[in-house]
């Protein structure tokens, strides 16, 4: 088997036990915070996930990428200089973020100390994240999988064993130590990281004169961090104010606001819930693509992308079709677990091409990420918003359409994203767009 193959699976082995893991862990901070508490809790985790997201600058990718595109002679000097780069950077946004946190009350009815859990939390996903790039470049997707098990795993243990010790009668103090537990198993992730690092310094090169210069490492770098961090806030962004704009349009169509609120929880909270929990593969697939993908590409060899290429495809259809399918077909046993709702069901069921396409589109960034194509990956996914939201706010307020049109909107949206994705990749590549095998340019 493959190196990426197998990295693949392990990935996709631990990610399966960690969505395991995860439902366990809202089972139990559903208990413990009650509908006030979770509604909280979850009004806040964007704000965290936010500051993570601008704390470790993606630098999990393009370190990635970096490590696999050069010889080992040059990672050690390559971590030295990231590393010092990462620990600037995250005291610029450590102090930003406090000059914000401290001018905008984001936090007034929180825990008073739950700006400090946030402010330390930066300068610790900027490192991790580091390391992470690090292993994950190397192709090392044991210690990537064991660290995401360890993540949830950890969060779940300390999370039952503190409110199993301890009864808290304020929400707000309960909340602080779930936002603790979920900041401490990054932590608890940076020493994983940190010891199995030291472990492996011998293999890394010493007494190597660099052939790169610190200044053009940091421009390496950041020509895949920059782009790749304004894909993800892109998506953010959007994905904040999808929920507007679907209400927005309902109400237009005549629905209530309260009507419209419970059509959009039923498609998110239900179909969308459902829908997504086969991409844990298709992350899987991102992470391992990446790097497997920058060597190909570094080294020139043709058939190893073509390879690469034909095999995500392959990944995907041997588990995408049978869970759309699965999902259409036990659409309404699906659904009643969580409630029983006709439109549920008629949702779930007319998403499926929204989540087939979303399952190839994963894979098909990150080799564009891979290639060096990050920010094609950007503009075809500024085009497919732009196609998604314009159709959702046309068809979607109209009276006699209303949620179909909404519908409509995000499958046409996630097809345009696919079809750029692949269409790009087979030119860059030379390969033919039905059979993914290279194309003969010889002309007669």
């Amino acid at each position: 088997m493959s190196t990426f193959l197998k990295g693949t699976f392990i990935l996709a082995g631990a990610a399966f036990a960690g969505e395991m893991i995860e439902f366990l862990v809202n089972m139990v901070l559903a208990r413990e915070l009650g509908k006030e508490g979770m509604g909280m809790y979850m009004t806040v985790l964007p704000i965290i996930f936010l500051v993570a997201t601008v704390a470790n600058l993606e630098l999990p990718v393009s370190i990635s990428k970096f490590i696999a595109e050069h010889h080992r002679q040059e990672h050690r000097h390559m971590m030295k200089h990231a590393t010092i780069f990462a620990t600037v950077f995250s005291l610029g946004i450590f102090l930003i973020t406090f000059a914000i946190v401290s001018i905008f009350p984001f936090f007034t009815h929180y825990h008073p100390h739950l700006r400090w859990a946030v402010l330390i939390y930066i300068p610790i996903v900027s490192f991790s994240a580091v390391l992470r790039g690090y292993f994950t470049g190397k192709n090392n997707m044991t210690t990537i999988a064991i660290s995401n098990f360890i993540r949830k795993a950890f969060q779940l243990t300390i999370l039952f064993v503190i409110f199993q010790m301890f009864q808290f009668t304020d929400v707000k103090t309960s909340l602080f130590i779930a936002i603790c537990a979920l900041i401490g198993t990054e932590a608890v992730i940076l020493l994983y990281f940190f010891i199995t690092y030291v472990t492996q310094l011998n293999v890394i090169s010493r007494g190597y004169r660099p052939v790169l210069s610190p200044r053009e490492i940091r421009k390496k770098l950041l020509g895949v961090s920059l782009p790749t961090t304004g894909l993800r806030l892109f998506n953010a962004i959007c994905n904040a104010i999808q929920p507007f704009l679907i209400k927005y349009a309902l109400i237009l169509s005549g629905m209530t606001i309260s009507g419209a609120t419970q059509h959009f929880g039923m498609l998110t909270g239900v179909a969308m819930t459902i829908g997504f929990f086969p991409a844990f593969f298709a992350h899987s697939l991102l992470v391992a693509l990446i790097p497997a993908v920058s060597e190909a590409h570094a080294k020139n060899k043709e058939q190893q992308l073509q390879k690469l290429l034909l095999q995500s495809m392959q990944l995907t259809f041997l588990y995408g079709i049978p869970s759309v399918l699965a999902m259409y077909i036990f659409a309404e046993p699906l659904t009643n677990l969580f409630f029983h709702s006709n439109e549920a069901v008629y949702y779930l069921q007319a998403l499926w091409p929204y989540f087939i396409f979303h399952f190839f589109a994963i894979p098909l960034q990150a080799y564009l990420i891979g290639l060096g194509y990050v920010k094609d990956a950007l503009f075809h996914t500024i085009w497919s918003h732009i196609v998604s939201f314009s159709l959702m706010f046309l068809l979607g307020s109209q009276a006699s359409i209303g949620m179909t049109g909404i519908i409509i909107g995000m499958n046409s949206g996630i097809v345009v994203l696919t079809f750029l994705h692949y269409v790009t990749i087979c030119k860059v590549i030379n390969v033919s767009f039905f059979s993914l095998k290279k194309q003969n340019t010889n002309l007669l």
